[in-house]
């Protein structure tokens, strides 16, 4: 009862969906009907305007009264019936016939047939219940139910212009299908009157009636054979089911229905078909235990549903998209059927043979080759999921998976066409063989790394010839498919050259791989050949870094390497492949970024020989010889390698000028610069002297060649460090290592150190042209003695040794270098000092007075002015001088018309007035007193009267 329910389910969800199709139609008639009814209404008439007389010429006009305007006449419109109103009602007529034609017409049809089903199954039911009908009786009339309505079925067809509907032809012949599926069913499982296996032939045949009454009486019949034809084998119950007889009988019924779907344009119905065909070989294969006839049966029978069916019957638009699909399932059923069968030969055979099929069948379907891939992944895939196959039948299923699909890829590979799917057939076919064969036996014992290096060669060949084979097509300079099968190749060959060789030549097999692809390129003329090439640069200097911890200690400090001649073969392999990159690469990008590479593997290759010290001088000499090339060949574009050496000397510099900048900085709070501070001699030196001048050379060499910009950059961070290194060198001169150190010779020191800095400014003016460059050090100077000398460690205020004999001492040039450097600046740069006349104005004021004070105060203190306390007639003379130098600041002002001269004169007598009454005359008596007054006054006298002479012709000139 249960089936025969189902097969009425199916039986109604088939007419239903006719139903709807055929709605479906009419209400596309009904839009055309609309449309062509208002196409063919008809436009409301328009009246057109009466045309106007013409004017009569201007001379004839007379001046005479405007006529009256005549009525308009009423406008006359047609009478023309509304549209819309015509629209509803063919919209509503046409509604009520499709509503007439579904429920009216079709629907009762239908209903009927399935009505005729089920009083069968109830008649059937009440005789079973009553006891009226034997077993035997009730199963021979349900098959004479069938056959009566095949033959009314029949008879309604040849009547056809009396019923006048095949619909009723259609239901009568679905009904007696149905009919005798059940009669065949109730006499196997529910009267157990005839074995399986005539029910199984009794199914088969009823499925074979209901194809060949499709043919006749349309689809309904072609459904219940495929629903029939499909649930027999699990209708029908047997202890012991026969997988190579299910394999047939599935291949005939599934077959027969896709032919036939093939001839009626029913592509629904072979889709169907092939849906259950692969369910069922899915369901048997997944239920595990076949035998061999099972496994070739059920092998066989995949093949067909995969390949074969679909490539005869499927056809229309989808049938590309809908044979790849069935190809792709297929493909993975066959991997559970030789998973599940334990990976015997017979299985991988099967799998072989399908993959024969599906390349050979690719050959004709141009959709099919999108999914080549997917059994070659397959096949991948279950080797690599092999447990403990044996060598042989390996090495058979390997390579004939190479030869099949690397065969099929080598034929399409340079056809017409752009095609990246070959070179990933190729390339998978290489790449994964070989990588599932390390996989399932290599374990690095003693013996297998030179056999299984070769193996990975002979795997190289596979993408290899297909660069081979496309030397001499010209379609391989359109597109990257020659560089990928290049690198592919390398890939292999890499490997190879990881498993065959020692540990430490890692960086050199894939370095060599990386220079055979550079000359591919070259001879090829692909540049695409040269871009995969950098990825095993890359590869290689990773495997360098990973392998040579000892080596990479050696390029900043002194480390042993293990084995020195390996590092040089490791260091000089890898930079000599990408000089050649970098000498080869046409982009700006690629030089950015190889130059640079090229560049730091020559220095670890010099850094392998020499020791850490000395790498600094060695860069500065690579420098000097890059700049000279550069200067000599501007073809090279040596520009990145350039800066990249240029960071490396910055880059030895960090320590010493870190060392020296902490010092720096601590002399600002007054805390003084011993030796002990700065770096050492050697380190300043090797780390300091010889990268700053190499970098002040190299930049000079190269000042036409470099941008603006750049050429700022370089002199100023080249002298700068310079300059700090000839500081560090001057500073061991003195060897200042304590206070006291510091306090006899600090003055010494630093005048003689703004004496030199002044000195080389004046020669890079005078003889080298170079103000810029003078400014700076005169700027260096200034800032040096302005901080320390005027304002740090003044002699006035700090311990500093001045020298015993007077005006003979460190006080002329400790004060008088600020005036001479502001002379020296305006003598090179006058427009740019004019702008700077104020400050330094001020500069020479202050250092005019600390001078004068700290020579009077030499003369009662000795060498260290801030030992012995001022007495009072060094006080007095403190005044007096106060006043001398106001006078001289105030000639000086009116002679050169500086009114910050004569500012600074004016507060400067005041504050002497202000001690000479405050201070002064308050601790003297008699004479030195009066002495005092009359200095006073007569300075005050002279002071006023240098002021009259001088304000009163401005005065009349501004009057």
């Amino acid at each position: 009862m249960t089936g025969i329910l189902m097969l009425a389910t199916m039986v109604m969800g088939a007419l239903l969906y006719d139903a709807r199709r055929r709605l479906k139609a009419l209400e596309g008639w009904a839009h055309s009907l609309r449309e062509e009814a208002a196409a063919m209404a008809p436009e409301p008439m328009a009246l057109q305007p009466r045309p106007a007389p013409p004017e009569p010429p201007l001379e004839f006009v007379s001046p005479r009264p405007e006529p009256r305007a005549a009525p308009t006449p009423p406008r006359l419109e047609p009478k023309v019936e509304p549209i819309a109103p015509r629209a509803e009602r063919v919209r509503s007529r046409l509604a009520g016939i499709g509503f007439e034609d579904l429920f009216g017409r079709k629907l009762p049809i239908w209903a009927g047939g399935l009505t005729l089903i089920v009083a069968a199954v109830l008649l059937v039911k009440y005789s079973i219940d009553s006891g009226l009908l034997s077993p035997g009786v009730r199963v021979v009339l349900g098959l004479l139910f069938g056959g009566a309505m095949i033959v009314m079925a029949e008879v309604a067809r040849h009547r056809e212009a009396a019923i006048r509907d095949p619909r009723v032809a259609q239901a009568l012949a679905g009904a007696g299908v149905g009919a005798l599926y059940a009669a065949v069913l109730a006499a196997a499982n529910l009267y157990a009157l005839v074995g399986p296996g005539t029910a199984f032939v009794g199914l088969a045949m009823v499925t074979a009636l209901a194809l060949a009454l499709a043919l006749r009486f349309g689809a309904p019949c072609a459904v219940l054979g495929l629903v029939g034809g499909l649930a027999a084998p699990a209708l029908v119950q047997s202890d012991s089911p026969s997988v190579p007889l299910l394999a047939g009988y599935l291949a005939l019924v599934i077959g027969a229905i896709t032919l036939l779907s093939r001839r009626q344009r029913w592509i629904w119905l072979g889709l169907s078909a092939l849906v259950g065909g692969a369910g069922w070989s899915l369901f048997t294969i997944a239920i595990g235990g076949l035998d061999a006839g099972a496994t070739v049966s059920m092998g066989l029978l995949v093949v067909l549903l995969a390949l074969g069916l679909p490539a005869l019957t499927l056809d229309g638009r989808a049938a590309p998209l809908l044979r790849a699909g069935a190809a792709v399932v297929g493909a993975v059923q066959l991997a559970v059927l030789v998973a599940n069968g334990n990976f015997a030969p017979l299985t991988w055979g099967l799998y072989g043979l399908l993959s024969l099929a599906y390349v050979w069948l690719a050959n004709r379907t141009p959709t099919l080759q999108r999914t080549v891939a997917v059994p070659l992944l397959t096949a991948i895939g279950l080797a690599a999921g092999w447990p403990g196959p044996d060598l042989g039948l390996f090495a058979a299923v390997i390579a004939g998976t190479t030869l099949i699909f690397g065969g099929y890829a080598l034929r399409h590979l340079w056809r017409e066409g752009t095609r990246f799917d070959e070179v990933g057939l190729l390339c998978a076919a290489g790449l994964g063989s070989y990588a599932i064969s390390l996989l399932q036996f290599y374990e690095g014992m003693a013996g297998q790394d030179v056999r299984f290096a070769m193996l990975g060669l002979l795997f190289a060949l596979v993408p290899a010839s297909g660069v081979a084979l496309g030397w001499n097509k010209a379609a391989r300079h359109h597109d990257a498919r020659f560089a990928l099968l290049a690198s592919g190749a390398g890939v292999l060959v890499a490997v190879a050259g990881l498993i065959g060789l020692p540990g430490w030549s890692a960086p050199i097999a894939i370095a060599a791989v990386a220079a055979c692809l550079l000359g591919l390129s070259i001879a090829a003329r692909d540049p695409r050949v040269l871009l995969g090439g950098l990825g095993f640069v890359a590869a290689s200097v990773f495997a360098l870094v990973v392998t040579g911890a000892g080596e990479l200690d050696r390029l900043f400090e002194i480390a042993n390497a293990p084995h020195p001649g390996h590092a040089v073969l490791r260091w000089g392999a890898l930079a000599l492949v990408a000089a050649g990159y970098a000498w080869r690469s046409a982009g700006a990008s690629l030089r950015l970024a190889l130059q640079p590479l090229a560049v730091l593997l020559g220095y670890g290759l010099v850094a392998q020989v020499v020791p850490a010290p000395w790498l600094a001088v060695a860069s500065a000499a690579g420098l000097l010889l890059l700049a000279e090339a550069y200067r000599r060949t501007p073809m090279l574009r040596l520009q990145s390698a350039l800066a990249t050496l240029a960071a490396l000397l910055v880059l030895w510099t960090l320590e010493p000028l870190a060392r020296w900048l902490g010092a720096a900085l601590f002399s600002l709070a007054a805390d003084p610069v011993l030796v002990t501070d700065l770096p050492a001699l050697d380190m300043a030196m090797r780390q300091l002297l010889v990268p700053g001048i190499a970098a002040l050379f190299a930049v000079w060499r190269l000042s036409e060649r470099l941008p603006t910009l750049t050429f700022k950059v370089g002199a100023a961070v080249a002298g700068a460090i310079a300059l700090v290194s000839v500081h560090v060198l001057y500073k061991q001169l003195f060897a200042m290592a304590d206070r006291t150190a510091f306090v006899e010779h600090g003055l010494a020191e630093r005048c003689l150190w703004e004496i030199g800095l002044l000195a080389a400014a004046y020669a890079l003016w005078r003889w080298l042209e170079q103000g810029r460059a003078a400014l700076a050090l005169i700027a260096a100077a200034l800032g040096h003695g302005v901080t320390y000398t005027v304002v740090l460690h003044d002699p006035l205020w700090a311990e500093q040794a001045v020298g015993r004999w007077p005006l003979v001492n460190w006080l002329i040039p400790a004060f008088g270098l600020v005036p001479a450097a502001l002379v020296l600046a305006e003598r090179i740069a006058p427009e740019r000092m004019i702008r700077l006349r104020r400050p330094a104005d001020a500069l020479r004021m202050a250092t005019v007075l600390l001078f004068a004070f700290a020579t009077l105060r030499q003369l009662f203190a000795g060498s260290v002015l801030v030992h012995a306390s001022i007495g009072e007639g060094e006080s007095i003379l403190w005044s007096v001088l106060a006043i001398g130098l106001a006078v001289g600041f105030l000639v000086h002002g009116i002679r050169r018309g500086g009114r910050d001269w004569r500012l600074v004169s004016l507060g400067l007598m005041l504050v002497a007035v202000a001690k000479v009454f405050l201070l002064d005359a308050s601790g003297l008596e008699g004479l030195l007193r009066i002495a005092s007054f009359l200095a006073l006054g007569f300075s005050l006298i002279g002071v006023g009267w240098l002021y009259s002479r001088y304000l009163k012709p401005m005065v009349k000139e501004a009057a």
